[in-house]
């Protein structure tokens, strides 16, 4: 005799409605949650964008009880200014020099540093030092370095026989002497990525080339750098944007001079803003100075995409 019984589904445990329902309705509002820190982020970030981009068409200025339209007048000045094209050349400049100095030096001290010995790690940890010091305080130990009197740069120079050396004092200096703190601050930075880069390089490629009796500077330029590539972009693109709005360094060490030898248009702007009080004004140089950011960012992600795919050998 067969003892089994059948259950019926009426006699099987049934699943509450309810609660099926609450959680459907948690998995519906889970992509909103994940969504909203990235939301509120974007908000935070173009409310003042727009803001600014409205100012900018008015006078606005903090010694003024009353903001009036002005238009396109700001614009029309900026671009009428003398001023604004000096700054403009000398942001550029700046920015240039600074990110092609750094670029390579950079990209030479990581393939120092590609070892491992104890040598090696001591000196990784050593170059960082530079990245941990704000870059005012490090201005401001450059400027003790750099002191006719007491400095330990211009004893050295005294002792090589250039005596006098105004460095940041002088119109024809004072942009190297800027770029020099520069380079020494962020070209650590160019360091650890492109470290970083070699570091996560494949072998084989290497071993075949060894194979085939590739020597050193057939592997270098026919592997090494094809595959480094779009993390040398990548570190030239930050150390870019953030060269062009270098505010502390060249406000610490020379505040935009002598005369206007070192005056970007971060200067330029903070000095109408906050010494004329016209910041309409200054805005519509900061609005400027976003738009020549974003120009070279989107030329240099160009070319870090085709960078990237010949990395991956679909070019």
């Amino acid at each position: 005799m067969n003892n089994t019984q059948t259950v019926s589904a009426d006699s099987m445990p049934s699943i509450d409605q309810r609660e099926m329902r609450k959680i459907r309705r948690k998995r519906a509002r889970l992509p909103y949650l994940i969504l909203a820190p990235a939301f509120v982020v974007t908000i935070g970030i173009l409310y003042p964008f727009i803001l600014a981009i409205y100012y900018s068409f008015t006078d606005f200025a903090f010694n003024k009880a009353k903001v009036d339209f002005v238009g396109i007048a700001n614009y029309a000045s900026m671009f009428s200014n003398p001023d604004f094209w000096h700054s403009l050349l000398i942001t550029l400049e700046y920015a240039f020099v600074c990110t092609a100095v750094e670029t390579v030096l950079g990209i030479g001290i990581a393939f120092l540093l590609n070892q491992e010995n104890r040598l090696v790690k001591v000196m990784r940890v050593l170059l960082i030092f530079p990245l941990m010091i704000a870059p005012i305080i490090a201005t401001i130990v450059w400027q003790l370095m750099t002191n006719p009197s007491v400095g330990v740069l211009s004893h050295y120079l005294n002792v090589l026989g250039v005596h006098n050396f105004k460095w940041g004092a002088s119109p024809h200096w004072a942009l190297f002497s800027v770029v020099l703190i520069d380079v020494w601050i962020y070209t650590p930075f160019i360091i650890l990525l492109v470290l970083a880069g070699l570091k996560s390089l494949p072998i084989a490629p290497y071993e075949a080339a060894l194979i085939d009796g590739g020597g050193t500077l057939f592997t270098f330029r026919n592997l090494t750098l094809p595959m480094l590539a779009p993390v040398i972009i990548i570190a030239a693109i930050f150390r870019l944007m953030v060269s062009l709005q270098e505010f502390a360094i060249i406000y610490g060490l020379t505040g935009g001079g002598p005369g206007n030898a070192t005056m970007t248009l971060s200067l330029l702007a903070y000095e109408q803003g906050f010494l004329y009080m016209n910041m309409g004004q200054a805005i519509t140089y900061m609005v400027l100075l976003w738009l020549v950011v974003f120009v070279l960012s989107q030329l240099l992600v160009s070319f870090w995409l085709k960078a990237q795919k010949r990395a991956s050998g679909e070019i």
